[in-house]
């Protein structure tokens, strides 16, 4: 078994400076903690794998393809391999576990 606290996943996340920790790879799937803060632009670009984001905690909106919804702290996303994607209007700090399947390469 293989089990994770979300404070600890969070603390070296930022103890790397950065803004995702993958801490789980397997044979069919990948899954990290992704982090924007307030106000802060979301830089990342179409996956070739499909993607489910479970927000831990935080306030935005997403846009995938040309639909746009407001996320916060319970929503689950699903964003299909190839499709363009990006958190906006991040008004409260943004915390993410994010599923890669198959395994982000």
């Amino acid at each position: 078994m293989k089990a994770f606290r979300l404070d600890e996943l969070e603390a070296e996340r930022a103890a790397n400076d950065g803004a995702y920790l993958q801490f789980l790879r397997e044979r069919n799937m990948s899954v990290g903690l992704y982090a924007l803060d307030a106000g802060s632009q979301d830089p990342q670009q179409p996956h070739s794998q499909d993607e489910v984001y479970f927000v831990v905690s935080g306030r935005a909106s997403i846009t995938v393809g040309m639909e746009t919804t407001q996320v916060a702290r319970g929503s689950v996303v699903y964003v299909p391999a190839g499709v363009a994607h990006k958190f906006h209007h991040i008004s409260e700090d943004l915390r993410v576990l994010v599923v890669f399947s198959p395994p982000e390469s």
